[in-house]
């Protein structure tokens, strides 16, 4: 399943290339993130709870960054199991530019595949879930960049690992 998406930030491209390099502002976007701890520059272990019509698991895996073009965008690739409900991976290709009325745009092309019990439940469904996930990571993700350093600061204050 594939979803696409778009936001456009009230910083500069800069300060939102910051943001999506900072753990402690991509563990405060991310929905239901329980822990987020870097293993190394490029990869982090995570900890999230997700419901996906009636199965709700915590689901335990990695992140990693690769293709950095700073500050233009990055790739993401995450996988997580969640036990018996099954897995879950996600590959995003991120890019930045230029707002035409400033500020940066954010566009993201986000692929996913489940199994286990997720599959089970229905794709229509599973699809609805991981696009609702995503796009609630980039509002968060917008808001806290769109507020400005001391947001940033204060994600980082909540969060150290």
């Amino acid at each position: 399943m594939e979803f696409t998406g778009s936001q456009t930030i009230a910083a500069t491209r800069e300060q939102v290339w910051k943001g999506l390099n900072d753990a402690a502002v991509l563990q405060a976007c991310v929905p239901g993130c329980e822990e987020f701890i870097a293993q190394n520059e490029d990869e982090y272990k995570a900890v999230v709870v997700a419901s996906v019509g009636p199965v709700k698991a915590r689901f335990k895996g990695t992140l990693a960054l690769s293709e950095r073009n700073g500050p233009n965008g990055y790739r993401i690739a995450g996988q997580g199991e969640g036990g018996i409900a099954g897995f879950g991976k996600m590959t995003a290709t991120v890019t930045l530019a230029d707002a035409d009325q400033g500020g940066t745009l954010l566009t993201y092309v986000a692929e996913a595949q489940v199994g286990g019990k997720l599959a089970q439940i229905g794709s229509r469904l599973v699809t609805s879930v991981a696009n609702k996930l995503a796009a609630e990571f980039f509002k968060r993700f917008n808001a806290t960049m769109s507020a400005g350093p001391d947001a940033t600061e204060a994600a980082n204050a909540g969060t150290a690992h």
